[in-house]
This record gives structure tokens, sequence and C-alpha cells, in this order.
């Protein structure tokens, strides 16, 4: 295998200069018409969110009128990016509902899913495959992928079995009951679709292998196991057999990843282990969590990597696909590859060899004060860029926020909490900027393919990170209790009041609202942020509906039910805490949100911006607070960058060259989405879709189309 290995290695040295020769060979290459289409997910297959078409200028831009508008027969949020192909824009309701729709009109064409039951999970829209007549649509529900006639909305039966495959089919036979879903498109490459996989975060999660399928049957054509196994590259940097733990698992790729289709090299960014937070069981830096891969995309062959963080106790997994673009080096120009971190970091490497662009520097880091934890002694942090985030170090007492009615408290916490980067989770409370979701987010990055330029929106929402001993003795509880302590607490708290501001509802007088049906089904499923539950026994969820829905029947754990006796982590993290003021805002000063223009030609930065409003302020005349935001932003040649993203639920338009803002438009629901950009018999769209929820705000159930009257 090491052999194999070395001679790969070798012949891409040697055949570099066919694969690399020149920017036009790696960039233009992907197609030109990959540029003023809209067939791929963000775009593109090197994920650039970018667009030649010119229609819209910086003059007409605030013009821009509704041409057309779908109501999805589900609400809630949407996070979906959506295709073009031909005159056809495909698209994911909030209930996973696949959609056609006439590009040009909005009229429904075809809908796949009306009879299957409503799943509530969150779809970051679908995958587009063609040869010769054969067209196909690629989409998920739960663990299962479908492969559907682009132009009926029909299975194709030849796919798996009656047009479906488990994801499960390329993982070990443990992993067939573990919670595993996609809710990110595939990325295509030749006849295979390689699936990004959302697993759970805890103890017992399923391993995440990166799993290529064949389009045309469904069969698996190659794994990567990103745990590595014996003989394996990275086998030493976990404990021994980490790969068959019981305790550890995912390292996964969910947030999408790029092709240079020309080079036959896929770039995949590696989540972190699970469980989060407490590494005990995991022991030494854990490649290839959270690491970019670079696989060959025929073979999944190792090429390269980078490991950005090493053992990862904070959950800074890369939040979105990688940015394949051009820069320029002392009139060179470089093939290269952009990855985004929740750190505000961004990483620039020599897309062949992954070689960094710029200095990357390993930095000593505290170390833990937890029992049998062993945080790594380094983590490696760019020189340049510097972040698009302010980090927790930044932050002094002087940094609470000027809107707070409540400073002399906050500013308290501020003086006794620990800011240092990268501290390991402990006893104490510590600050965690960028937070938990990060500075970067799951919309992604726009670039310019051939300036070397990116345009990166961000949050700067503070967070609060604690552990506690684990002194919970689960069998003395009655089932249902105990599956909710072991399952549910972290996010909707002991006494099931929730943290609404981080997005985890209550679930007090929950019967009042849903239906034990509706409940099983997200237990099950997941729903927006929360995995699902699907290797809970028949005995446990039925115990945990029970207690739900307050008819808790008080029997103990194992002696009543045979229930085996879980794995205790001997710390617990204390949940998804923002650090918020009285009132629900961020407790530090703006700006909260943000959107950068960076040149990685230089390192430098072409402009920042604030993004967004908050509406509780602005109701009081306040602006420029910027908001948190969700969703990424969209480029075009001529000079103009659209972003939806906001919590204030406008969509705006800006001049890349400057920041300045051209155009608003107040959405019906806000758009926590990537919108997408094409045209129809020579009128240029660009499309979005409006959900809501997010962030406590209203549900919608729209895709809304603009174009100039």
């Amino acid at each position: 295998m090491q052999f194999k290995k070395l001679v790969i290695a070798v012949l891409y040295i040697i055949l570099g200069s066919a694969f690399f020769s020149c920017e036009s060979d790696t960039t233009k290459k992907q197609g030109n018409d990959a540029y003023t289409s809209w067939s791929t997910y963000l775009g593109d297959p090197g994920r650039s969110h970018y667009s030649t078409l010119s229609e819209f200028t910086k003059e007409n831009v605030k013009n821009l009128k509704v041409a057309w508008t779908y109501k999805a027969k589900d609400w809630g949020q949407m996070q979906m990016n959506p295709l073009v192909v031909d005159t056809i824009l495909y698209g994911v309701t909030a209930a996973l509902r696949v959609v056609a729709l006439n590009a040009e009109t909005g009229k429904e064409i075809w809908q796949f899913g009306d009879s299957i039951q409503v799943w509530h999970s969150t779809s970051r829209g679908v995958s587009y495959w063609e040869e010769g007549i054969d067209k196909r649509i690629l989409c998920t529900r739960g663990p299962y992928l479908f492969a559907l006639d682009a132009l009926t909305g029909k299975p194709i039966p030849t796919f798996g079995e009656n047009g479906q495959i488990d994801l499960r089919s390329g993982m070990p036979e443990s992993a067939r009951e573990k919670f595993v879903i996609s809710n990110t498109p595939g990325t295509i490459y030749k006849n295979l679709i390689v699936m990004p996989l959302r697993l759970s975060e805890g103890s017992g999660a399923a391993p995440g292998n990166v799993m290529a399928f064949n389009v045309i049957t469904g069969v698996v054509e190659w794994v990567f196991h990103t745990i590595p196994h014996p003989s394996e590259e990275g086998y030493d940097t976990w404990e021994e057999n980490a790969y068959l733990s019981d305790e550890v698992g995912a390292a996964n790729n969910w947030a999408g990843m790029a092709v240079d289709e020309v080079a036959g090299i896929i770039y995949i960014p590696i989540g972190s282990a699970a469980p989060d937070f407490y590494g005990g069981a995991r022991k030494g830096s854990n490649l290839y969590s959270d690491c970019l891969l670079a696989l060959d995309a025929n073979t999944g062959e190792h090429i390269w990597h980078f490991q950005f963080t090493h053992h990862d106790l904070w959950d800074r997994d890369p939040p979105a696909p990688p940015n394949l673009l051009t820069v320029e080096r002392d009139g060179k120009k470089i093939p290269s590859v952009a990855q985004v971190t929740k750190q505000g970091y961004v990483y620039v490497f020599d897309r062949k060899t992954g070689k960094p662009l710029f200095h990357i520097e390993e930095v000593p880091v505290p170390s833990s004060t937890l029992d049998g934890e062993k945080a790594w002694p380094t983590q490696p942090i760019p020189i340049k860029p510097k972040p698009f985030a302010r980090q927790s170090t930044e932050i002094t007492e002087d940094n609470v926020s000027p809107y707070a009615e409540n400073p002399d408290s906050l500013r308290a916490i501020l003086r006794s909490i620990e800011k240092q980067i990268y501290t390991p989770p402990g006893l104490e409370p510590l600050l965690l900027l960028p937070g938990y979701d990060g500075a970067a987010e799951w919309g992604g990055t726009a670039a310019d393919p051939e300036e070397g330029i990116i345009y990166v929106n961000s949050n700067e929402m503070p967070w609060i990170m604690q552990m506690e001993e684990n002194d919970t003795n689960l069998e003395a509880l009655p089932l249902g209790e105990a599956t909710y302590t072991k399952n549910c607490v972290s996010c909707h708290q002991a006494d099931r009041t929730g943290l609404a501001a981080s997005g985890f509802p209550s679930l007090i007088d929950l019967e009042l609202r849903k239906s034990k049906e509706e409940v099983s089904s997200i237990i099950t499923n997941g729903k927006g942020m929360m995995t699902g539950f699907p290797q809970l026994k028949k005995t446990e969820k039925e115990a945990l509906l029970r207690f739900l829905f307050n008819q808790e029947i008080k029997h103990n754990v194992t002696e009543k039910t045979g229930a085996e006796k879980p794995y205790k982590i001997p710390y617990k993290h204390l949940g998804y805490n923002k650090f918020l003021d009285k009132n629900g805002l961020p407790a530090i000063d703006p700006p909260w949100g943000t959107l950068h223009a960076i040149d990685l030609n230089t390192g430098d930065y072409v402009w920042s911006i604030t993004l967004g409003e908050s509406p509780e302020l602005l109701e009081k005349g306040v602006t420029g607070t910027g908001t948190e935001n969700y969703g990424g932003p969209v480029i075009t040649e001529n000079g103009l960058l659209f972003i939806a993203a906001t919590r204030d639920g406008f969509f705006r338009v800006f001049d890349k060259h400057t920041g300045a803002k051209l155009w608003e438009y107040k959405l019906p629901a806000p758009a926590f989405a990537t919108p997408a950009m094409y045209e129809i018999n020579g009128k240029q769209f660009i499309a979005i879709a409006c959900g809501g929820e997010k962030l406590g705000t209203e549900k919608g159930n729209k895709i809304i189309a603009f174009a100039l009257e």
C-alpha cells in the first residue's frame, strides 16, 4: 500500500506539468459554461459561486424585480442552493420534497416525495448527472440516496433497488443502524458521486468513511477510511484499533467538497471526530479528522492532506467546501485550493502538492485540565491572511456591548473567563469566539477563479464553553428520563426549557404542540441542527416519548428493561450557550456579522464591511450592528455580489470591488441559503429559497426569482 502511494505521488510530480501546466488548463477547462450556468452545487465543481452572466450591472441592479414566486406545500427552513439545467430549476423544500420548476415562470413540473413520509432534516440541494439522453437528479432522504429521472421525477429502477440505495452500504455492519444522513449534495465526477455524510457527534457515532457510488448502478466504487485501519497511513495517530471502537467515530465530510475535473483530484474537508469535546478515548492527533484531503477522484487514493486542528476538542470541523482558484506568485499562476474555517482562518495550498502558499506556524497551546484527556500541544495557524473574525483573545471587558442593559455583570464575566485560543474545554468556563457555528458557515465562500479573490461572510457570536463531571447515575433513573439525559440534555437542558437563543426549543408542554408520531419521526430522523437517533432501541424510544409527553413509567433502567449499561464519558458538555445580554443580543460590541473580500495573491484584505442589521435595535434607530448570517454569496465577473443569509431577512447586492451596497429587498422570510444565477432565453435570473425558521425567525415556504423588467 505504501509503495503504491509512493508510485502515485511520483506520477503526479512527473505528470504535474500535464495536469497543471497553466491556469487555463485547471480553471477555465473546468468549463467556461460552468460560469454561465448553475447545474452544479454552488455554481461549478470548484464551488466558486461565480457567474460570467452580465445582464445585471452596477447601474441597473437597482431595478431588480420579483420575476416569479413558488410556494411549497410545507413550511420551514430551506438551506438549499437550487440547480438549473436547460430550462428547469431543481430545489428541495423544508420537508425534503424535491421539486422541478420551470426556471422562467416558477411553475411546478414535477415533485418527488409527496407520497413518502414527511422528513424533518434540512437539505442543501441536489446533484445532477447526464450522459446522452440519460439525465438524473441525485437526492437524499434520511440514509437513502435516490436517482430520479430529471425530466419526470420518477425513480430510476436500475439504480440500486428500485431507484434508491442505503448510504450505509459502504460502511461496516456495526454502522447499519446508526444515524447516517446526507444534507449536502454529492459531488459528481464522471460516473461517480462522492457523498457527504452527517453523523452523530456523540459517543458511538458511525465512522466517517468517504464513499464514491456509481451514478448508474448505485454500487460502491471506492471507500477512504478517515479513521485509518491497520497498515493505512495515520493509523498510529489514534489509539490502537480506534476504527473498531464503539466509543469513537465520525471524522466525516458533511460540508461538501470540490473537484478538479481536469486533474481528477477531489478536495474533501473532513470534520471532527466523535465524541466532541472530550477525547480521552481517542488520544493522538487523529488523522484524518479536521483535514483537507486531496484524493484521486477515480480511485480514492490519498495524494496529500493538511490537518487544521489536531485532536479537535472544540468541534472545529471545516464548515464549507473549499474553493478552487488561481493565485499568482512572483509572476507565476498557481492552481490553488483555499479552505475557510470556523476559526476565521483561511488556508491556501498549491492544488497539486498541498504546499501552503502562506506560512503556517505550529503555535503552542494550553494543555488539558481534565483527567484522561491529552490535548495536542500545538495548533497550526496561518500567518496570512489575518483572521476574518475576532478571536477570543482580542476581547476584554471594554468590549461589552454598548446596547446591553446589564453591562456590569457582563464585564465581570469577561474579566474572569478564560479567553486564550485553543484552551481545551474544562470545568471552568471559557469564551469561544468565533463560536461553535463558526466565523465561516456552511453557505460557503465565493471565489473569483481567475483573480484569486475570495468573498466570505462571517459571524461574531460569542459562546460559553464548559464541561462538568459526568456523575449522573443513569441506571437509577426511569428509562425515558435516562434516555433523555444521555442524548438530549446538552441541547434541551435537564428541565426541558431548551436554549431558544441557540436554536434549541423548549420541550415543555410538547404534547400541546406536536403529535407523538411527529416527535417520533424527529427523534429517528433529526431536524435542523439536531441529529437523529435511529440507534435507540424500541423500548428506549417508547420510554423517551412517554417522558416527553409526561407519561413516564417509573421503573429502573436495567433491571426492568434489560437495557445495556451505557458507556459513560467521565465529563459532559454543558450545552451550546451563547454569551448574550439580558435582551438576548450578543454580549460583546458589534459588528456581529461581517462580509470580506480577501486577495489570496497577497493575503491582504480588499475590503471588509458590516453585514445586516439587528431587528431589535433597528426598531430603536440603531444601525450598523451586523447580525448572524447563514448562507453564502454569489459574485459576477462584472463586479456584483449578491447575498441574503442575514437574520433581518434582506436580500442585498454589493459592489464586488468596493463593498458599497447597491440594492436591498425585504424577503417574505429570511433566506438562510445561497442563491443561484442563471439565464433562460437570453434573460438573466437569480433565485433564492426563503424558508426562515432558523435563529427564531418566522418560517417561510417560498422560492423567489428576481430579474430585470
